[in-house]
């Protein structure tokens, strides 16, 4: 049976889209995911990056790989149901942490995030890999916008870098061009939310989010898990994430010191 939070239907849903709306998964730990959020913008990571020109208003802040510094992310990650939902909806007996991710739009922030897919970026590949986007402030204009199927699409969206907007890669056959999916009618979803619903996407599932023109802010907790079939895989340039000096090899499974397992149901079995 599926974890109590979500359904049948729902493990469906994500196989079929790519991404679905799970309600409350982090209900129980949205004052942590908050502190947490708040010690990371007082203590940046090597990774921290201010999204926004100069003459663009607000603020657009996002870091990641955080986890075993903030101890909130940790407890978090090791205390929710994440793992467990994580397996059910990708059909997967094992979950490991690949990593975490804060991005904060403070009001009067205009510029959206732009339309990418993870999977691009990150030296993963399988069939078997999720992320979790968690409001922890109620979103209606400035939430995750997702285009549904586009886990299947024959070829990966070129990556781009959000502030610099220039190229990842090189120029190649084997990426297709950031598209315009409001302009060419794709099946976008995206979900009013409250502080700890989530939405889960695959890692190649095209996705964007609205500029924050309301008020409040809007901070949000990201989480990118991988199942058993997802092997290490090299790409045309550095990667984001880097992780420097990992030392893994083309389809080798990814190494478990610096990517812990969360659940494994194989376990004495």
């Amino acid at each position: 049976m599926p974890h109590p939070l979500i359904t049948q239907r729902d493990i469906e849903t994500y196989a079929r889209d790519g991404v679905v709306l799970i309600r409350g998964l982090f209900a129980d730990h949205v004052e942590t995911l908050r502190a947490g959020v708040a010690h990371n913008m007082a203590h940046p990571g090597p990774y921290a990056a201010e999204n926004l020109h100069k003459h663009e208003t607000g603020r657009f802040f996002d870091d990641y790989c955080n986890w075993d510094r903030i101890a909130e992310f940790g407890e978090v990650i090791r205390n929710s149901a994440v793992a467990e939902v994580a397996a059910d909806l990708m059909q997967s007996r094992r979950v490991q942490l690949f990593h975490d991710h804060v991005l904060v739009k403070e009001p009067g922030t205009s510029k959206p995030t732009p339309w990418h897919q993870d999977a691009p970026y990150y030296f993963v590949e399988g069939e078997q890999t999720i992320s979790f986007w968690s409001p922890l402030d109620p979103v209606k204009e400035a939430t995750l916008r997702c285009v549904a199927g586009s886990h299947r699409w024959p070829k990966p969206v070129l990556p781009t870098r959000w502030l610099a907007e220039t190229d990842f890669y090189p120029e190649s056959d084997a990426y297709i061009p950031v598209p315009d999916p409001d302009a060419e009618g794709m099946d976008i979803r995206e979900f009013q939310m409250e502080p700890g619903d989530a939405v889960a996407f695959h890692y190649r599932v095209l996705h964007g989010a609205r500029g924050n023109t309301a008020d409040t802010r809007r901070r949000a907790f990201s989480l990118r898990l991988f199942g058993e079939d997802a092997r290490y895989v090299a790409r045309p340039g550095p990667t984001s994430p880097p992780f420097p000096g990992h030392a893994m090899q083309p389809g080798e499974r990814l190494r478990t010191d610096w990517f812990p397992i969360l659940l494994d149901r194989n376990a004495g079995a």
